[in-house]
């Protein structure tokens, strides 16, 4: 993940440069979206080896151990605001905390997501870990959400499009995260990483272990 982001570090203006060709937005605004990207590439990256599992004494003799795994493979669709760092902030935590993601980027300025496969490949990221997607988000979202080897589902777009990914999810009782349309300030680093993100890329195991009074004691 640090040589993901110090790869795109070399490439910082030529990344700014495209994106602001794509969006028609200012040299200084692209540039700035292309910065926090990185900065968020080095948060999560130093991730890989914390948020560890805990172990929690019982009223009992024994000793309840608490392990954070990975969810498994995650469908993400990404918001059309802010198409280089909402995809950025989205697939970080998950592919650092050892999850492969099936991931389509901002409907309406993709090729800022689809420009970061070369930097993948320079980046010693394994293949299949990371699997972009472009097209229609209400359309791939139904297949994302109704594919059985998919463990999870993320959801930024509509309202509509939020409550269709949560009842179709409910068949097969896939974790979802939604945004019921509401706008997120991807920005700010408590809206775009923080606690929020690493629960939703694990998923909780405790193990009970019983020990006599010989051990407890």
């Amino acid at each position: 993940m640090y040589y993901l982001a110090e790869n795109i570090e070399l490439r910082r203006q030529e990344f700014a440069d495209r994106l602001s060709l794509q969006t028609g937005r200012t040299a200084d605004s692209c540039l700035n979206e292309v910065s926090l990207s990185i900065q968020r590439l080095f948060y999560w990256a130093a991730y890989a080896d914390k948020y560890g599992g805990t172990v929690q004494e019982t009223t009992l003799y024994g000793a309840t151990v608490k392990i954070h795994e990975p969810v498994g493979v995650i469908g993400i669709l990404c918001p059309d605001e802010y198409p280089l760092l909402g995809f950025v902030s989205l697939l970080a935590p998950a592919i650092v905390r050892a999850n492969c993601v099936v991931i389509v980027p901002s409907e309406i300025h993709p090729l800022s997501a689809l420009d970061l496969y070369q930097v993948f490949e320079t980046s010693d990221i394994p293949g299949g870990v990371v699997n972009i997607l472009t097209g229609s988000k209400d359309h791939l979202a139904k297949y994302l959400v109704e594919h059985q080897d998919i463990q999870s589902v993320w959801y930024f777009g509509s309202e509509a499009g939020s409550k269709y990914v949560e009842y179709v999810s409910a068949e097969n009782v896939k974790r979802t995260w939604v945004n019921y349309g509401l706008s997120r300030k991807w920005e700010d680093p408590e809206q775009g990483e923080g606690e929020e993100f690493l629960y939703q890329v694990t998923q909780v195991k405790n193990i009970w272990i019983p020990m006599g009074d010989i051990f407890a004691n």
